[in-house]
């Protein structure tokens, strides 16, 4: 089937049938299908955060026993960071905006495309089972002799289900190298990227180059767990803080899989609300491939109490205050965007100025964590979860809202009721703060992580985390209502909704199946907002 004559005909009304979708190749369906997935994810993720924050409301073990507290802070982890906050703003907004973003039809590999989507679910599912069928109490990182022997739950499966999801990230880290080398618009130089575009990018490196060792890592530690193979467990003749090394490699990376393509959405943004040329393009995308790299030489600042050599701990004490850097650069480029801009407080503005504040707080904090004499004091407190929490969630999740509401006109060819997202993002903002500010002070009082019984003077701190965690509950199920809502309801969007530069807004809202009529050649330099942009189109 096609569209009716009196409807442009788009990538969304161009075929009909759970079939056209299911067998896509067209990258910006399979960005939605992506879409769809991660948010039911989420909402599974965020149901085991309010039973985590309603057990810790009170001093005692009174909602729930200790086995599922563990068994529900590990679901929270794991749901969260594998099955939402990875694949979150590279599959959705990546795949979707990529193509458009540098003047392509689609990705290179399509069928590869799709593949990932669905080897995503069928890892999804493995660990959505283990999950729910009795639960797995190692917590996120599968720390041994946890994994190995102690533990009687779905360890197996919810390893296997990470396992087989980390292939969905290679492959589409391979298909957006492959596709920002070749695919580029005619004039698309590489110093006219698009500082997304050099975000994913950077992702992708990470993607291919530590998966694959947290693959291994997950896959030697079913193996010790089935045959008893001495690998990480002690009592076999194992080493446990090999397995720390290997699975630290990959996850600290990991931690900038999940907040540089939020840097990159920033980027873009910052510039098109404050109309105001990027400062400093090229030092905004030398620092994401800087991040990319420095980010594998730190991990073993997560392991300074646990028994690595004083010379060791030292040189990755360093090198985490070098990867800060790049990190300020961007925070602070941003800054100097802003000034003298003409700002809009649109609500991916808000968005993105929130992420700045929060993202800025969890990377100064990250310091104190990096330092060897006050990581000693903090770790393994209620400190770290809320320094990770500032980055993940302040940072990657308000990042992923922000890309959200800044792309949905051209994702959807509809518009989201403009106050209500500025009251969701403020509700957001709100309650995220008084979620989790009141930990660092916990942490630095000494509540430990990971307890679920704590002594009656740390009670007032923790019901004001519950009641901030309420909030934002929601400010994150406001955005679901209003843009449901919007699909079906909401006023059309212009091609062109925020008078933003860039190829992505040359084109129809919604895109068409082939995104552009004709290759689009760019002549002008990036994000210049004091003229309008020139594209040039060829056959």
């Amino acid at each position: 089937m096609t569209g009716t004559p009196s409807a442009p005909l788009n990538y969304l009304n161009a075929d009909y049938g759970v079939r056209s979708w299911l067998l896509t190749k067209d990258h910006k369906r399979i960005g939605l299908l992506y879409l769809a997935s991660i948010t039911i994810f989420f909402a599974l993720g965020g149901l085991a955060a309010l039973m985590i924050r309603l057990e810790l409301l009170t001093p005692a073990g009174d909602l729930l026993r200790d086995d599922n507290y563990n068994k529900m802070f590990t679901a929270h982890g794991v749901i969260m960071i594998f099955l939402f906050l990875i694949p979150s703003i590279p599959a959705v907004i990546g795949n979707f905006m990529l193509p458009l973003m540098i003047g392509a039809k689609d990705l290179a590999f399509p069928r590869l495309n799709l593949a990932s989507w669905y080897i995503f679910n069928i890892g999804a599912l493995f660990a959505a089972w283990a999950l729910l069928a009795g639960g797995i109490d190692t917590g996120w990182t599968f720390y041994t002799p946890y994994s190995t022997m102690s533990s009687n739950s779905n360890v197996l499966s919810g390893a296997f289900g990470a396992f087989i999801t980390g292939f969905a990230s290679i492959l589409t880290g391979v298909n957006f190298i492959a596709t920002i080398h070749r695919m580029r618009a005619p004039g698309l130089t590489w110093n006219r990227l698009p500082l997304f575009v050099w975000a994913m990018y950077a992702t992708s490196i990470i993607f291919i180059l530590g998966t694959p060792v947290i693959a291994i890592t997950l896959l030697l530690m079913m193996i010790e767990r089935a045959f008893h193979i001495g690998l990480f467990d002690p009592a076999l003749g194992g080493d446990p803080i090999l397995f720390q090394h290997l699975f630290w490699f990959y996850s600290h990376p990991a931690v900038y899989i999940m907040i540089l393509p939020s840097m990159g959405v920033i980027s873009e943004i910052i510039t098109c609300f404050s109309r105001n040329r990027i400062f400093g393009y090229s030092f905004i995308a030398a620092s994401s491939i800087a991040i990319a790299l420095i980010g594998f030489l730190v991990w073993g600042h997560h392991m300074f109490v646990s028994g690595q050599s004083a010379n060791a701990s030292l040189i990755f004490s360093l090198l985490s205050f070098f990867v800060a850097i790049p990190s300020a650069i961007k925070v602070f480029n941003w800054t100097a965007t802003l000034y003298g801009g003409s700002i809009r407080l649109q609500a991916p503005m808000v968005y993105a100025l929130g992420f700045i504040g929060l993202f800025t707080i969890g990377g100064l904090t990250g310091l104190f964590l990096s330092t060897l004499a006050t990581d000693v004091h903090l770790h393994d407190t209620y400190f770290v979860v809320a320094h990770f929490h500032y980055i993940m969630v302040g940072g990657a999740l308000m990042g992923y809202l922000g890309a959200i509401h800044f792309w949905w006109p051209k994702m959807t060819g509809r518009l989201y009721n403009e106050t209500l997202a500025k009251i969701a993002a403020i509700i957001v903002f709100v309650g995220f703060n008084l979620t989790f500010f009141p930990q660092f002070v916990l942490g630095f009082l000494g509540m430990p992580r990971r307890y679920h019984v704590y002594p009656d003077e740390f009670q007032v701190l923790n019901v004001f985390s519950t009641a901030g965690a309420s909030i934002l509950g929601i400010g994150y199920l406001l955005p679901v209502l209003y843009l449901v809502w919007s699909m079906r309801y909401g006023p059309k969007a212009e091609a062109n909704h925020w008078d933003a530069v860039g190829l992505e807004w040359q084109t129809p809202s919604p895109p068409p199946t082939e995104n552009f009529d004709h290759t689009p050649v760019v002549t002008s330099e990036p994000y210049d907002y004091r003229e309008p942009v020139e594209v040039k189109k060829v056959a």
